[in-house]
C-alpha cells in the first residue's frame, strides 16, 4: 500500500539518489499520525467544551489524587503544557469555575491550583470518551503491536521535553 510519504520518498530518490532519506519514512509518518491524532482528540474534547490543554490540566489534577491540588510549576511539569502557557490557561479555567487558586501556605508568594467540583465532574465525564477515542485510533494495531509501538516511541521520545 502506497501513501503520501512513499511518494515523497520516491521523489527524493529520483532527485537526490545520493542521499539516504530513510529517516523521512518514520518522521513523516509520525508527523502525519500526530496531526490525525490531535484532530480526533480535539473533536472529543470539544464535545465536552474542552481543548487539549484544559483537558490535560484537569486530568493532571485528577490523576494526582486527593486533594487534587498542585502548584502551577508542578502542573507544568506533570502535564503536557508549557510553563508559559499555564498562567493563561489557569485564568480561563478559573473563570469557567473548573479550577480554583489559593495562596500556598508553604510558600507566601506561591499559589495552589485545585480541581473544583465542576472541574472534577467534567473531567470524570470526558475521560471515558477520551479513552474510547484513543482506543479507536489504535484499533488497527493488535495489543502486542501497541505495546511494541509504545516501547519504540519511548526510546526516541525519552523524557526530554
Amino acid at each position: 500500500m502506497t501513501d503520501q510519504v512513499d511518494r515523497i520518498l520516491e521523489q527524493w530518490h529520483r532527485e537526490k539518489p545520493e542521499l539516504d532519506v530513510s529517516p523521512m519514512a518514520v518522521i513523516g509518518r509520525l508527523s502525519r499520525a500526530a496531526l490525525s491524532i490531535e484532530s480526533r482528540l480535539a473533536g472529543t474534547f470539544a464535545e465536552h467544551g474542552l481543548d487539549t490543554s484544559s483537558f490535560d490540566v484537569l486530568a493532571t489534577l485528577l490523576r494526582n489524587g486527593t486533594p487534587y491540588r498542585l502548584t502551577p510549576a508542578e502542573l507544568a511539569r506533570e502535564s503536557m503544557i508549557s510553563t508559559s502557557a499555564v498562567a493563561q490557561r489557569l485564568n480561563k479555567m478559573e473563570a469557567r469555575g473548573l479550577v480554583t487558586r489559593e495562596s500556598n501556605p508553604n510558600d507566601g508568594r506561591g499559589t495552589l491550583v485545585s480541581l473544583s467540583r465542576v472541574g472534577k465532574e467534567l473531567i470524570e465525564k470526558a475521560l471515558p470518551d477520551h479513552l474510547e477515542t484513543e482506543r479507536a485510533i489504535l484499533s488497527p494495531l493488535s495489543s502486542e503491536e501497541q505495546a511494541t509501538l509504545a516501547l519504540l516511541l519511548s526510546r526516541i521520545g525519552g523524557t526530554a521535553l
